[in-house]
């Protein structure tokens, strides 16, 4: 069977793509920062915190990290408004998506913790600092510096992870690509522009962490 390729049927909603594209990026920025500050505390809490505050950080990391994202998401947006909170679609995506990548960073951050010197802990101590700010004065830098890569990919792999977020109809890069698919039926042409959309995000979000890195955590 010959196939005739036709991308200009998918270049045609260029700028479906970079909507759906420029979407993505706002969640995966959202997602970051809240994401990021939840495994701050989670961390926190499994360090340094009372017995009951670390049970529930780490109930909450087993929980998330054991059960499938899209059903989380689909708790979220499809299960709240049961008792009265109705989200967008939007928002629903970014909470589910800071609570995914929180637990992740919980533990993430936590193997950071574990690798800073216990001297330093210490010496903050013996300067009067109380717990909470020997934690973020102290700890948290070079903790954060010394697993900075893995938390890079964590957030790489959460950003390649909110396609699922089309199915709760989020306005991302995956439901552009669907809406294009559904227009000109053109499926192999669009999901495969769709995939290097992905990687060009991937890679652009990577290149930035890393500036990022280099500049706040001198992380090469």
């Amino acid at each position: 069977m010959h196939y005739i390729f036709q991308f200009g049927d998918v270049f045609k909603y260029t700028n479906t793509l970079l909507a759906g594209a420029l979407t993505t990026l706002v969640l995966t920025i959202a997602t970051t920062i809240i994401g990021v500050a939840i495994g701050i505390l989670g961390a926190a809490g499994r360090t340094f915190g009372s017995r009951l505050w670390g049970r529930v950080a780490l109930g909450y990391v087993e929980f998330i990290r054991n059960t499938p994202f899209i059903i989380q998401l689909f708790f979220v947006y499809f299960g709240l408004p049961s008792f009265g909170i109705k989200l967008s679609a939007e928002t629903a995506a970014v909470i589910a998506l800071s609570l995914s990548l929180g637990a992740y960073a919980t533990e993430i951050i936590r193997s950071g913790i574990e690798g800073v010197p216990k001297g330093q802990r210490e010496a903050g101590a013996a300067l009067g600092l109380t717990g909470r700010q020997i934690f973020f004065l102290i700890v948290l830098k070079p903790a954060i510096a010394k697993v900075y890569p893995a938390l890079t990919s964590q957030i790489v792999l959460v950003m390649l992870g909110s396609a699922a977020v089309s199915q709760i109809a989020a306005e991302d890069l995956t439901f552009a690509a669907q809406y294009i698919q559904a227009q000109n039926f053109r499926s192999f042409e669009v999901y495969l522009v769709t995939t290097f959309a992905y990687l060009g995000l991937a890679v652009l979000l990577r290149h930035t962490c890393r500036l990022i890195g280099r500049r706040v955590f001198h992380v090469s």
